[in-house]
């Protein structure tokens, strides 16, 4: 083990940030202030500082627009490898943590969008009195798995959600309740064939008892282990075609996702903002905006008009109200 030679006393606190950008790879300031200091945005400036003094974490400059990028460098891993924090991860070298580190810009946006999602659910879960978050990973590497996906000939292939959220609701006779979800953020460039199949097979790694057995039960438990699928998008247009492409999937999605946009989320994620594609199903039948009807005999002049019939009347659902899995 090599030794390093660190000039501050790390405090928990201290540890706890390293940890996270071990498995979040980069956050701002802004993310680090909300999940580690109670949103203290000096004493965030100050503390991060005297770590990057330390040479425990790194920050990559971007435009003078846009936030600065924290890293955890090799020396901060090294700290976390000598107290023994990361033994419940993969094997993981110094190598390996450089090039994790040396991102695309394309990717770094779409990776800032998940931790100013674990952000926003970090801040509403604190005030939110008796829910707890144990657990919001987003690290693919560590919640991925194998399940079928229309369109490869009955193959199964590899899924790596962009996040894994875990949330504790304690009720009142000492009891505690899990919800338990996997996150999508969308990144506007794939497919709308893409998204379906991706949430096709979140449907058969529940139906299959895939997610049964990761909790140690057997596959014919599946239903003990409910989870739901979070996908978030950019635009309310995005979101409402793929909506549209998950009722008329075969078999259609109904129930199991749930889908809203990052402005909403950002801002209040365990609000009524959540909608499921039976919601929208429920909205639109009988209208000019039916999914069940073909969608070039409407055209795409209907978009705007669309988008504020399904604002008006789609029923939104919070998270954590019984009724989102009604």
């Amino acid at each position: 083990m090599v030794t390093s030679t660190i000039p501050i006393e790390l405090q928990n606190r201290d540890l706890a940030l390293l940890r996270g950008l071990f498995e979040c790879r980069i956050m701002t300031a802004g993310h680090i202030a909300i999940l580690y200091f109670a949103g203290k945005k000096e004493a965030t400036k100050k503390r991060l500082q005297k770590l990057k003094a330390a040479g425990l974490i790194g920050e990559r400059t971007r435009h003078a627009s846009q936030a600065a990028i924290f890293f955890l460098s090799r020396k901060g891993l090294l700290a976390l490898q000598e107290r023994g924090t990361l033994t419940e991860y993969p094997q993981f070298d110094l190598p390996a943590l450089e090039k994790r580190a040396r991102v695309s810009e394309l990717t770094i946006r779409h990776e800032l969008q998940i931790m100013d999602v674990k952000a926003a659910f970090h801040s509403s879960i604190q005030s939110a009195g008796n829910f707890k978050l144990p657990e919001f990973s987003t690290w693919p590497l560590l919640y991925q798995f194998e399940a079928l996906r229309n369109g490869h000939g009955g193959k199964e292939v590899t899924v790596k959600p962009d996040g894994f959220i875990r949330i504790h609701e304690h009720e009142k006779d000492g009891g505690v309740f899990e919800h338990t979800f996997f996150l999508e953020v969308d990144r506007s460039s794939e497919t709308q064939d893409t998204l379906v199949q991706r949430a096709g097979s979140y449907l058969d790694y529940y139906r299959s008892g895939g997610f049964a057995v990761r909790n140690g039960a057997p596959r014919s438990d599946f239903k003990e282990y409910p989870f739901r699928v979070l996908m978030i998008f950019k635009s309310a247009e995005r979101r409402n075609n793929t909506a549209e492409r998950l009722l008329q999937n075969n078999p259609p999605i109904l129930t199991q996702v749930c889908l809203s946009t990052i402005a909403e989320v950002t801002r209040d994620p365990l609000g009524r903002i959540w909608f499921r594609p039976q919601d929208y199903q429920d909205a639109t039948r009988g209208t000019p905006f039916d999914a069940e009807k073909p969608r070039d005999q409407w055209g795409y002049q209907r978009q705007t008009a669309r988008e504020l019939f399904v604002e008006q009347k789609v029923k939104k659902r919070a998270l954590l109200i019984e009724d989102v899995q009604a």
